[in-house]
């Protein structure tokens, strides 16, 4: 559901700031104001607006843009908790600093048009690595005004992913992104990994 009260929702989001410049020792200032709402939009629709949005400036600005934006990211999250949004609505908060997203966007733009080229020239579908809504929503702007080319979300929850499809053909089959392994998977076979953790030891018959 839509954030019911700005102001009050600003109040809170001021005071998280307050309390994490006091305690953390940072120096940042903040200023926060109300994004163009669409009241239409749909809980998970990734061109949905952020409601609230947050412009971080100050001697420790770098900070918060350093590592590709995380700590930009932990602010929406920790805000869209202290707000209690939906997981589905963490992107109705927005924070930025030092103009990181439009440098984001231009750079996201970049890798759009080397993919678009890719998928015009082989006629086969390019997914990307899962990812949460906002980054596949800055994905679908960036492909906006490409001739030639569609996006579309594939897949559910943490697996979700956005594909990238010749213009009309969204019918393709695409072929899930594969997963990085993780640490566990390190040094170990295909056939231990298929081996549930209660058969290893045992003799193989």
């Amino acid at each position: 559901m839509p954030i019911q009260d700005l102001q009050q929702a600003a109040q809170k989001i001021a005071g998280f700031l307050a309390i994490l410049n006091k305690l953390g020792g940072l120096r940042l200032k903040y200023r926060i104001s109300a994004g163009n709402v669409a009241p239409e939009a749909a809980p998970g629709d990734e061109e949905r607006p952020p409601a609230l949005c947050i412009e971080l400036a100050g001697p420790d600005v770098l900070l918060v843009t350093q590592h590709n934006g995380e700590l930009l990211l932990a602010l929406e999250t920790i805000a869209a908790q202290i707000l209690r949004l939906d997981p589905r609505e963490g992107d109705m908060v927005s924070f930025d600093a030092a103009n990181f997203k439009a440098l984001r966007a231009a750079e996201l733009r970049l890798t759009a048009e080397t993919i678009a080229e890719k998928v015009l020239r082989s006629g086969i579908p390019y997914a990307f690595a899962p990812t949460n809504s906002r980054e596949r929503r800055q994905l679908h702007m960036a492909f906006r005004g490409i001739e030639g080319v569609e996006t579309a979300s594939n897949g559910e929850g943490p697996d979700r992913f956005l594909a990238v499809y010749p213009a009309g053909k969204t019918d393709l089959p695409v072929a899930p992104p594969v997963k990085p392994r993780t640490f566990g998977d390190r040094g170990r076979s295909s056939s231990d990994r298929g081996r549930s953790s209660g058969d290893r030891g045992r003799p193989r018959r």
